[in-house]
């Protein structure tokens, strides 16, 4: 019975260097899934917001992530003050502005 288990530990060939480097292989190779699909998509939608960020200027009109629309009248270093009605002006941080309003012609597009 001793003798049955030694045979099949050492039976086959594998080397622990071969399961070791099996192990590795999966791990960056894992490593290298995450990165595609998770890391570097979430990375370049950061990048695109901040280049957006940093080109607004007064009159944009925009949508901030909690879905109120209005007209950008004043940019400080951290904050966006927007005109959402005739004597209306709300500031709010500029991570808050989600994106641009969509125009007339892409809203009929959309139809």
């Amino acid at each position: 019975m001793i003798d049955l288990a030694f045979a099949q530990q050492t039976g086959h060939g594998a080397s622990p260097a071969g399961a070791l480097l099996f192990q590795l292989i999966f791990f960056v190779a894992l490593f290298a899934l995450f990165y595609f699909l998770l890391i570097r998509p979430q990375s370049k939608a950061r990048k695109r917001h901040q280049q957006f960020l940093a080109n607004l200027k007064k009159g944009d009109k925009v949508v901030t992530a909690g879905g109120v629309w209005g007209t950008v009248v004043e940019i400080g270093d951290q904050t966006v003050t927007l005109k959402v009605d005739a004597n209306t002006r709300i500031t709010f941080t500029k991570e808050a502005i989600s994106h641009y309003q969509p125009s007339q012609k892409e809203e009929e597009k959309k139809d």
